[in-house]
């Protein structure tokens, strides 16, 4: 009897196969992301708060191997995130208000010797910064109009971060019974791998996270000392923007590093301004060739050019938060990726190596 030919070569065949694997993924994603996006309200507050959990749970666990009882522990835990996170806002806030007028001041200086060489250009910009006031409030009426919406999006917000905080307390207090839970919940005989992917994507968020804040706090020491040797005005409040701005690869580390250099430019000058961005460059090389692969070597290491598209993606879909949340959810998956690798890759090469 004559074996049947296949229509397609095996190539052909693969290629479409991989084809359809990657349209259904695209679809899921794509699926996921308009569930999150509808459902912001309640979805964001749970990944702020495993993240939180993420970076907390250490804390946590020593607490409770020092004899301290898990619900107290958990809410020692959570208030010690209210007191940090609620100084550095202030600082950053007080910090940015008090070098305001001194930023101001600097533009119009710059203005004016810009008329001075070039006339009428000049003497153009130099009338904007002067008017500056009265120009805003040309638009005011714009911009009353939407301070109704405006409220709702403060109280919004202060509602997601109030439930993330206590969705903290309860991951933390409950962390214990999670794989419990998680098993009990999981198909007959997949119980194993899902703990296993679940385990491992709580890993690769942990490292994450317990990486970014030791470079984070590294980095803002370091720049606040540079600032400090400058004597540019607000440098602790400019050292810890630079601290909540590290969460935000790249992104954050430019936003407030252009802030620092333009403080440092109204206060202190030219001059002090490009010491001060020398400062912010030499730290950030430090950081890139140094910090990165000692501190996050154990960590799920994604390449620049991934990180960067997943921040884009974040920031379309959720805006800052986006931006926020997509770096350490990419580390989840690419952990749940390498479980999956690590488990079915080694069992679908057994047979070819046993050929």
């Amino acid at each position: 009897m004559q074996a049947h030919t296949p229509l397609l070569p095996v190539p052909v065949r693969r290629f479409a196969s991989w084809c359809a694997v990657l349209l259904l993924l695209a679809g899921v994603v794509y699926v996921g992301i308009r569930l999150v996006v509808e459902f912001r309200t309640a979805v964001v507050p749970v990944l702020l708060a495993l993240l939180g959990t993420a970076l907390l749970g250490p804390l946590h666990r020593r607490l409770v191997k020092a004899g301290v009882p898990r619900s107290v522990a958990a809410g020692l835990t959570c208030v010690a995130v209210v007191a940090v996170v609620g100084g550095a806002v202030y600082i950053v806030v007080a910090a940015l208000i008090d070098t305001g007028d001194e930023i101001v001041a600097s533009l119009k200086q710059a203005a004016r010797g810009v008329s001075e060489h070039f006339g009428a250009a000049g003497t153009s910009l130099d009338d904007l910064a002067s008017n500056a006031r009265e120009l805003l409030g040309k638009f005011g009426g714009t911009a009353a109009s939407g301070v109704i919406s405006g409220v709702s999006v403060v109280g919004e917000s202060v509602a997601m971060a109030v439930l993330a905080l206590l969705l903290v307390f309860f991951f933390l207090r409950d962390s214990d019974k999670a794989a419990g839970t998680l098993r009990s919940l999981s198909p007959r005989g997949s119980a194993d791998t899902l703990e296993a992917m679940a385990r491992r994507a709580l890993r690769a968020v942990e490292g994450f996270m317990r990486g970014t804040t030791l470079i984070a706090l590294i980095d803002a020491l370091l720049i606040t000392l540079g600032l400090l040797v400058l004597d540019v005005p607000g440098a602790a409040g400019l050292g810890a923007l630079v601290f909540v701005g590290a969460y935000i690869p790249y992104l954050g580390a430019f936003i407030s590093g252009a802030v620092a250099v333009l403080v440092a430019l109204a206060d202190r000058g030219f001059v002090i301004a490009l010491w001060a961005l020398g400062v912010v460059l030499a730290v950030q090389v430090l950081e890139g060739h140094v910090l990165q692969p000692m501190i996050q070597s154990r960590t799920v290491q994604m390449h620049p050019a991934v990180v960067m598209v997943t921040i884009t993606a974040g920031a379309s879909v959720a805006g800052v938060l986006g931006m926020l949340l997509a770096v350490p959810l990419t580390a989840a998956a690419f952990g749940v990726v390498q479980e999956l690798r690590a488990r079915y890759g080694e069992e679908g090469e057994s047979p070819t190596g046993e050929s």
